[in-house]
């Protein structure tokens, strides 16, 4: 397999401007190129205002934009289930709906009826998430970790080729952040599956990237590194200090 042919995801010459019809127009991201490798964890790291969240919604095809993005070499232009975004806001569930019907809901609109093979689903992804047996809870019934649990379990049961995350634990208390991150990291590394993970800590960029990229204004990169310390990572870990130290700088230069 070529480098080319490795590549899952190409960005190419990617540009998005706010209030075009406006004299308040804003280049939210110039031309920007990236590619990211097969079953990569990409982790975003970037100042409020820099793009961050406005590149994951052109990869999802929620935004119009001028450049390319392709997958597999296909250009994607509009939303699909090789591309599903697990969001921070802990309301991306129905609440009507019990935790395996959340689950199952975008399985239908793919045209899958059949209950054995919903229910299959169901059950393969909350066990994944160690929600096994949660499945007749309606959110309201569930803490905030457990919904970004349930949150995952949904992308994971569409078998997406690129999970795109937006600072999905931001608004976790601390050690439920860290449990998560050690979750997250388990299911990464059992998936098949690529990951671009948006973050402003720059200890859960280095816990969970294989790689790193920092954006200033307009999407401009200016770090992007493989991340070489060995997992599990630790405060303790050879080269954690001197890679901290390396992203905060450039996050506040």
């Amino acid at each position: 397999m070529t480098k080319e042919e490795n590549f899952i995801l190409e960005i190419k010459n990617l540009s998005k401007v706010f209030d075009a019809d406006t004299e308040k127009e804003k280049d939210v991201l110039k031309d920007v190129n990236l590619e990211v490798d097969r079953n990569e964890f990409l982790c975003m790291l970037g100042p409020s205002g820099c793009g961050k969240t406005t590149l994951l919604r052109c990869i999802a095809g929620f935004e119009n934009y001028k450049g390319s993005v392709t997958v597999n070499g296909v250009e994607r232009t509009k939303p699909g289930t090789d591309r599903i975004m697990v969001f921070q806001d802990f309301n991306q569930l129905f609440p009507w709906k019990t935790v395996e019907k959340n689950i199952q809901y975008p399985l239908k609109l793919q045209g899958i009826r059949d209950k054995n093979e919903l229910k299959q689903r169901t059950e393969e992804v909350l066990q994944k998430v160690k929600l096994s047996g949660q499945e007749k809870y309606y959110p309201y019934q569930l803490s905030g970790g457990m919904k970004q649990r349930v949150a995952i379990a949904k992308a994971l049961a569409l078998k997406p080729e690129i999970i795109l995350m937006d600072e999905p634990f931001a608004a976790l208390d601390a050690m439920t952040r860290n449990e998560l991150q050690g979750e997250l990291l388990r299911i990464s590394m059992e998936e098949k599956c690529t990951f671009i993970f948006i973050t402003h800590n720059i200890q859960e960029a280095i816990v969970l990237g294989t790689r790193i990229i920092v954006l200033a204004e307009g999407g401009r990169i200016v770090v992007d590194e493989k991340n070489a310390i060995t997992r599990p990572v630790t405060p303790a870990s050879e080269g954690y200090g001197e890679t901290w130290e390396r992203l905060h700088s450039a996050l506040y230069q």
